[in-house]
């Protein structure tokens, strides 16, 4: 069962690190202007620069992309070490929590306008309640530490439970 549970862990993490490498710095396969937190131009990115318009905080756009995405990167980085799996799972629990409480809120919406005029039929928001439910799938599965250091025969078990 242990071994199961690595493999799953292993899964989700390197899903998750794609996909913060894939919000922050290359979009795959080409990349859509208004998607790019690190590469787009300032005011430019459509969901930041959507809640700097609707909410009237300058901050959002571009300082609140730079540090999403700084969060996001570290998170990968954690997410990607065993040791330090289940902080970069917490970490990630609060970027995509906070993003599907803002995509709830009046100031984002469920649908964002993109650069292009045309609306995203809530695409942004499924990703984001999906990333947010493989995060906290990955801090249940994600094993640990074993508990004891060594190996107990059965008689030291029960004596010591």
């Amino acid at each position: 069962m242990r071994t199961f549970r690595y493999a799953v862990s292993w899964g989700i993490a390197l899903a998750l690190a794609a996909m913060f490498l894939h919000l922050t710095l290359h979009p795959w396969p080409a990349p859509v202007a208004g998607d790019v937190k690190f590469f787009d131009p300032p005011g430019q990115h459509a969901v930041f620069a959507a809640l700097a318009e609707k909410s009237g905080i300058t901050l959002f756009e571009p300082a609140g992309r730079f540090v999403a995405g700084l969060l996001e990167l570290v998170a990968a980085i954690l997410i990607l070490l065993p040791f330090s799996r289940r902080l970069g799972a917490v970490i990630a629990v609060l970027i995509f929590g906070t993003g599907v409480a803002l995509h709830l809120s009046p100031w984002l919406g469920r649908e964002i306008t993109l650069p292009d005029g045309a609306l995203d039929g809530g695409t942004h928001f499924l990703v984001a309640v999906i990333l947010l439910a493989l995060s906290l799938l990955l801090l249940v599965v994600h094993p640990g530490r074993s508990r004891t250091s060594r190996v107990l025969t059965p008689a030291q078990y029960w004596r010591q439970a």
